[in-house]
């Protein structure tokens, strides 16, 4: 661009910025388009009617309210009551539900120190878990179902005794652990 120009536009910038084209000139340029252009702009900016945004909406409420009838009548059907089979077993598998948590708990403190044996341990407590959620689910359908709470109880029994074992292991090791410290400290 030449010099003059630049100088030019310099000096008169703002009568250039003050033109501003006028509110009807988009109506005359619409005039003078082909007819296809126009009515495929107002294909475009057709909008959904009240009455089609109220169809659909109660047909999602409607399918949303059977959906959560479904899952509450699947929820009934896989819940059995244990104390109506028999409240002394319900006791019991609150019992070592709540005690195998706590060692479960204690269990994972070693997780930090030595994962590995950590991971062998959890693995078995997770295989007898994984009978007794089969062992659960079975229980609504059975006809005996006193007979498969009977088999739960002693799987959660046989889960304590396994934990129990595990943290004795654990104390053992770190009893041991702390002797050979002490002994190399007094040497």
């Amino acid at each position: 661009m030449s010099k003059g120009l630049e100088d030019f536009i310099k000096v008169n910038r703002e009568e250039f910025d003050d033109l501003e084209p006028s509110a009807d000139l988009w109506g005359r340029i619409e005039k003078h388009l082909p007819p296809q252009y126009t009515e495929q702009q107002k294909r475009e900016t057709k909008t959904f009617s009240l009455g089609f945004v109220l169809r659909v909406a109660a047909a999602v409420v409607i399918v949303m309210g059977v959906s959560f009838a479904l899952y509450l009548h699947n929820s009934r059907k896989n819940n059995v009551d244990l104390a109506a089979i028999n409240p002394e077993y319900a006791k019991q598998q609150v019992h070592y539900t709540s005690l195998i948590e706590s060692k479960r708990t204690e269990l994972k403190s070693i997780e930090k120190s030595d994962p590995q044996l950590y991971k062998e341990f959890n693995s078995e407590i997770t295989k007898m878990d994984s009978t007794y959620k089969q062992l659960n689910s079975e229980l609504p359908n059975s006809p005996n179902q006193e007979q498969v709470l009977l088999a739960m109880i002693h799987n959660l029994e046989i889960q304590t005794q396994v934990l129990n074992r595990q943290l004795q292991v654990i104390e053992q090791f770190n009893q041991i652990k702390k002797e050979q410290k002490n002994e190399s400290k007094d040497i």
